[in-house]
Formats: C-alpha cells, structure tokens, sequence
C-alpha cells in the first residue's frame, strides 16, 4: 500500500495539451471561438489544458474549458510570463508566475501536445521548440503561423522514423483535433540535449583506433 493511500501508485498520469496562438484578438472573432470550442473538448476529453494564461486565445482555451461539465479544479493551467500573477485571466486555475518573459515559451512547448490557432512571433518560436523536443504539433488553418505551418516539417530532421507521416498536423476543427491526439502514444521522445552533430563520429572514431 502507497504511503499517501491505496491505489496513489496507480495513478495514470492525464495528458497536458498546450494551445498557443494570438494575444490579442476580439471575442467575438472565429479564432476567440475556435479555441474556445477547443478548451472544452480537450477537458471533456480528460485532458489538462496549458497555456499562456493571458488573454487572446490564451482566455478563450481557459473559458471554453471551464465550460466543460467535466472541468475539475486543477484542469487549466497558465504559465505567465511576468512576475504578477494578477495577470492571469480569470478561468485559470494554477498560475505560474516564472518571470522568464520569452524564456517561458519552452515550458509552453514542452508538453505532451502543442496545438497553435493563428499566432505571430512569439507563437512561431513556440512551434519550432516543439518541434525540436519532439512533440506532437497540430496547427488551426487560419491566419497567422499556425495557417502557414500547417501540413508542413519545420526542417528536414527526421523525428519519428516509425511516423513517415510527421509534420505540424493542420485542422480546421475540435474534432479533427481529437482524432489526431489518438497518436499521443506514439509522440514518446524527449528531448536529452543538444550535441555537435559531429560529437558521435568522433568518439566512435576514437574508441576504434584508441
């Protein structure tokens, strides 16, 4: 028996899907309801939600989530970039002031998913850390970085030699997003850290003619 009470040691871990895209876009717009649609299918889902907890796309993921009738305390969490947690819109649950100001970004793309609605430069660097620490990107076809990245590779590098099909998935909905995050499970690779290209060559070198 688990020393925090039976079963805890059981626990399955519930996937975190990071939605990034615009700060700063109108509530009446198809973007702010997209992703609000969105919020609410990923927490209906069972999923946590992560995001940028300021507003834009950020507030619409955290609203529609709030919304779902299988919203839990806990299941919407914001990674800010100042230092105020004050900031945070209001459907936010856990607030994480880091202070990082762009530097947040990594923990934004670090999570099991990233899906992108529209977004500018901050959303791009977001998208192409992802896409270095191997994680599984589902862009929105509209305007911004997730329109133009969608059904494309960021490079040429091959991740995931057993998913021919890797890219920046591209959806135009909830549902086609739901579907693709079946492939989870295969999206299993972390990043360790980055070597010259060139490092393994030479060591292999030297461990046969040292």
């Amino acid at each position: 028996m688990s020393l925090y009470g039976r079963g805890v040691e059981n626990m399955k871990r519930r996937s975190m899907i990071a939605v990034i895209g615009d700060a700063n876009i109108e509530e009446e717009s198809e973007k702010f309801k997209l992703a609000e649609r969105l919020g609410y299918a990923l927490v209906s889902k069972g999923y946590r939600v992560l995001c940028g907890g300021l507003g834009g796309i950020m507030k619409a993921v955290s609203h529609g989530a709030r919304k779902s009738p299988e919203y839990k305390d806990g299941d919407i969490i914001g990674i800010l970039p100042g230092y105020d947690p004050e900031e945070a819109n209001e459907s936010v649950d856990i607030i994480i002031a880091t202070g990082l100001d762009h530097a947040r970004n990594i923990i934004i793309a670090n999570n099991d998913a990233i899906i992108a609605i529209g977004g500018g430069s901050g959303t791009l660097s977001e998208l192409a850390i992802a896409w270095a620490l191997n994680r599984l990107i589902i862009a929105y076809k509209v305007d911004g970085w997730s329109g133009k990245i969608a059904d494309q590779r960021i490079d040429s590098r091959i991740r995931y030699p057993n998913i021919p099909e890797d890219r920046v998935y591209g959806v135009s909905s909830e549902e086609e997003v739901l579907e693709l995050l079946k492939m989870l499970p295969k999206y299993n690779k972390r990043h360790k850290e980055i070597r010259r290209r060139d490092i393994d060559r030479v060591e292999n070198e030297f461990s046969i003619t040292g």
